[in-house]
């Protein structure tokens, strides 16, 4: 209506010719106005959704997967397992109770009576218990703790491997997106390209063998965004899987971009780092102390328990009393199997400890080169190849508007530089990757 107004007036305020005039301009201020007005309920709507669409970190991934991976909760429940079988190893045994009655006259009923109960019939009655000797029992309960110890060690190893999933996946969210934003934008340049081409077509400047090839070129952008698009989807999905489907909405993303963060520390200080924080290495600790656990057990069943008895007895009108104590002679059994074979186990946890150590010296040291030689190929990216690639394309493009340069040379200089920019991003996240897989092998998040 405002517009409508505008151009009323400008018809009723002048001449034919200037009136003319003055009409395109009020049409192409109110073109404009409708243009802003589009505009800004575009950016309207696209704030909207940025607001409902749920961005996570990558630390706060792994608090989310620590949290709600059905895996992981599964995996802790080995030690409330363990928990509970140090409950059933530090019971006592439980006394026993006996009872029999003697010559109860069942095929003369006629003798049943009061005094043949109590001159005749025999009661007796008693409790009995086991004694435990060699401190079983204490033995038992340390052998279950240190058995719970060990679980403890190796679920948070299990928790340090999915935190590394995470941050993998998380990675390859960004590779993703990043790849898919280069993807959009290179496909709106070259739809310029496309677009001018057409236009030199139509004058004449080029042949239509040229225009058709630069035509088709736009193809292969339109299908790098339709694949790029599909690989973030896809790495969003895995991700998710990471993080549990009821931790996150369908339409979460990530919120960061792929970086380059310098490594400061030495292998050294990082393999140092290592035996001391790694919870697989800490549980092969663990493990020797539950091997010697086992052999102080091992000998505390060898040692002679004894059965306690006291009975109560009732015979011919007389009370009377009875202690028994009643244990086996250690002439053959004197548990010397077990014995044996719970110090092979601790020899076993030794070795098992020396293997750990030298596990954890070569994963740091593999990540670190693998890390080092992801730098050394992002630094090559970044000291100039990826600028002279750009460069060359340029100046590709201006040649060819200009008559200086073939189309073949054009086209080329464009894949190039599309080859260079994709494997630049490759680069950045097998480097994010790589200091990932660096902050599993030293089993910490923050690196020295």
């Amino acid at each position: 209506m405002g517009c409508s107004r505008i151009l009323s007036i400008g018809r009723k305020a002048s001449a034919p010719r200037s009136a003319s005039l003055d009409l395109t301009v009020m049409r192409s201020r109110c073109f404009q106005i409708l243009a802003l007005a589009g505009t800004f309920l575009l950016l309207l709507t696209g704030a909207s959704v940025a607001q409902n669409t749920t961005l996570i970190g990558l630390d706060q991934a792994i608090d989310m997967a620590l949290a709600h991976n059905h895996a992981i909760k599964a995996t802790r429940t080995l030690i409330l397992q363990n928990q509970a079988q140090e409950i059933t190893a530090n019971l006592r045994p439980n006394p026993s109770l006996g009872f029999d009655s003697q010559f109860i006259p069942i095929f003369s009923p006629g003798d049943f009576s009061s005094d043949d109960l109590n001159l005749t019939q025999q009661f007796d009655i008693g409790i009995g218990y086991l004694f435990e000797r060699g401190h079983k029992r204490q033995r038992r309960l340390q052998a279950a703790r240190d058995a719970t110890a060990v679980t403890r060690a190796q679920v948070t190893d299990a928790e340090r491997t999915l935190a590394f999933n995470v941050g993998q996946q998380f990675v390859s969210v960004l590779l993703a997106e990043s790849t898919l934003q280069f993807a959009q934008d290179d496909l709106k340049g070259f739809q310029g390209t496309v677009d001018i081409a057409q236009a030199q077509f139509n004058a004449g400047a080029i042949s239509e063998a040229d225009y058709l090839k630069i035509k088709l070129q736009l193809l292969q952008f339109q299908t790098d965004v339709s694949s790029s698009r599909l690989a973030k989807a896809q790495a969003l999905v895995s991700l998710r899987q990471l993080l549990g489907y009821d931790a996150v909405p369908a339409n979460f993303d990530v919120l960061g971009d792929l970086a380059y963060q310098p490594l400061k520390a030495n292998l050294e200080d990082m393999q140092a780092k290592a035996l001391r924080e790694r919870p697989d290495f800490q549980a092969a600790l663990l493990g020797v102390t539950a091997a010697q656990s086992q052999i102080g057990l091992a000998k505390a069943n060898s040692k002679v328990d004894v059965t306690g008895t006291y009975d109560f007895t009732h015979t011919a009108g007389q009370n009377s009393a009875s202690i028994f104590a009643g244990f086996d002679l250690p002439i053959f059994n004197r548990n010397q199997g077990e014995i044996a074979r719970t110090r092979y186990a601790l020899t076993q946890a030794q070795e098992t400890q020396q293997s750990a150590s030298d596990q954890v010296m070569s994963d740091v040291a593999n990540a670190y080169e693998a890390l080092r030689s992801n730098d050394e190929i992002v630094q090559l990216y970044s000291s100039g190849y990826l600028k002279q690639a750009e460069d060359s394309r340029d100046i590709s493009q201006y040649a060819y508007k200009a008559g200086a340069a073939s189309l073949l040379d054009f086209l080329d200089a464009e894949r190039s530089y599309r080859a260079a920019q994709l494997a630049y991003r490759q680069a950045l996240a097998s480097y994010m990757t790589a200091f990932e897989q660096l902050k599993q092998a030293v089993g910490a998040r923050n690196l020295p």
